[in-house]
């Protein structure tokens, strides 16, 4: 047996340090599939940004939100040094959320040359009214114009910034919030950043120990051809990023989703990896997700703007069962799930971790989960079955992520209906 593997060290505590760490295995079966069961499942929706509604200043509706007219300039100082930056925004309309939510995850894809750079923002609204404007991530592909990071420090009386979460204070849950995403560029200049697609997922998870195998979704004895990629064989790798390889999963995680649908970063792109890597493409991924406050390439939403670089539409969201995962398998979208659990906690992992990303890519005829999981010695190694139940427990209990998973697909390849009767969280 391998000692404990941490991988994303303290992700979870920054979001969850309320919850409890230690769950039993699930053992119960679920309700027939699109039942809810009270106090039991999570409630979540994701809604995509319309960039036709809201105010605009400066901003225009042209293949998604793009950069028009500079409404003004502001002056941004980071560790590379203090820059003029003309602006445009776009404040989205209210939305109501349709439950008392806890959480919010914005995410986005974008076209950012260089030159240029994006901020999201969300407040929302609880019953003492509107929050203040909360920053959820600054994006950019390029180095040398900003800090690609998130935010930390952000913390009042209404809700507090994990990273790139947004948590409501106790007893202070969200009725509803607005997004604003505001475009950067060098005054005069005639680039264009554009923002492709954005969407918020709210949610409001159930503080449960224990979470109940769920009943078959149609995607048992499907298995998608995933390729496969280990974060082990990066050990070592340029250590300035997270410390490694052993810390990559979410951008190998995202490669190999990437890779799927037949994206990856160019050989010029890759230039800089050494010759000897075996997948370079690896060592790209985690160098330009890489949150320069957090120190690590565990953002959730910088991996799906990532594949977004590439032409992908990608987001985050929370799934509430393995059978709506199962949806997703069935329609060919591989989905990158993150969880935490102890080494007896999840039989054939031979580890544990404090938050980990996987890809599920499909399902034995039995209904276990099939797995690319990137703590794996070798790219041989990665594919794995997992025992449905432990795997369902880890993945989606309160003291885990609550079913967190990235959803990166092709823009043409349209993705299946939701779960009947409950809020579209895709």
């Amino acid at each position: 047996m391998r000692a404990l593997t941490v991988f994303l060290s303290f992700r979870w505590f920054l979001s969850f340090t309320s919850l409890a760490s230690t769950c039993a295995m699930a053992a119960a079966c679920a309700a027939p599939a699109g039942a809810r069961q009270a106090a039991a499942t999570p409630d979540v929706v994701f809604q995509r940004a319309d960039f036709t509604t809201g105010t605009a200043e400066g901003t225009t509706a042209s293949e998604g939100l793009a950069f028009g007219e500079a409404a003004g300039t502001v002056s941004y100082t980071d560790a590379l040094g203090t820059k003029t930056w003309e602006y445009a925004r776009w404040t989205g309309p209210e939305q109501a959320i349709g439950f008392p939510a806890t959480e919010l995850i914005a995410s986005w894809t974008a076209d950012v040359p260089p030159g240029s750079w994006l901020q999201v923002q969300a407040r929302g609204r609880n019953a003492g009214g509107l929050t203040r404007w909360y920053a959820l991530g600054r994006w950019s592909y390029a180095e040398g114009d900003v800090l690609r990071t998130s935010v930390p420090g952000q913390s009042d009386a209404d809700a507090k910034v994990a990273v790139d979460t947004l948590v409501a204070a106790a007893g202070k849950p969200l009725s509803g919030y607005q997004l604003r995403l505001t475009l950067y560029r060098r005054p005069g200049s005639d680039v264009v950043p554009r923002v492709r697609t954005s969407g918020v997922m709210s949610s409001n998870v159930p503080r449960r120990e224990s979470v109940p195998v769920s009943p078959g979704g149609g995607a048992w004895g499907k298995e998608l051809a995933v390729p496969r990629r280990s974060q082990n064989i990066h050990k070592g790798h340029y250590p300035e990023w997270n410390g490694g390889g052993e810390a990559w999963c979410s951008p190998t995680s995202t490669t190999m989703v990437m890779g799927y649908w037949g994206v990856r970063p160019s050989e010029q792109d890759t230039a800089w990896v050494s010759g000897s890597d075996p997948n370079p493409e690896v060592d790209h991924a985690a160098r330009y997700t890489y949150d320069h406050a957090y120190k690590g390439t565990g953002n959730w939403p910088f991996n799906t703007a990532y594949a977004g670089r590439y032409g992908l539409d990608g987001f985050v969201t929370r799934l509430r069962s393995l059978t709506e995962l199962e949806r997703l398998i069935s329609a060919g979208v591989p989905v990158i799930t993150s969880q935490s659990f102890k080494e007896d906690e999840l039989p054939g992992a031979g580890y544990g971790t404090d938050g980990h990303l996987m890809v599920v890519v499909g399902f034995t005829e039995d209904g276990d989960v099939i797995a690319n999981d990137p703590a794996s010695p070798s790219n041989a190694a990665v594919r794995r079955v997992y025992p449905r139940a432990a795997f369902e427990n880890v993945w989606l209990r309160g003291s885990s992520s609550g079913g967190v998973a990235y959803v990166i697909h092709p823009r043409g390849h349209r993705l299946p209906a939701t779960t009947p009767g409950l809020p579209a969280n895709w």
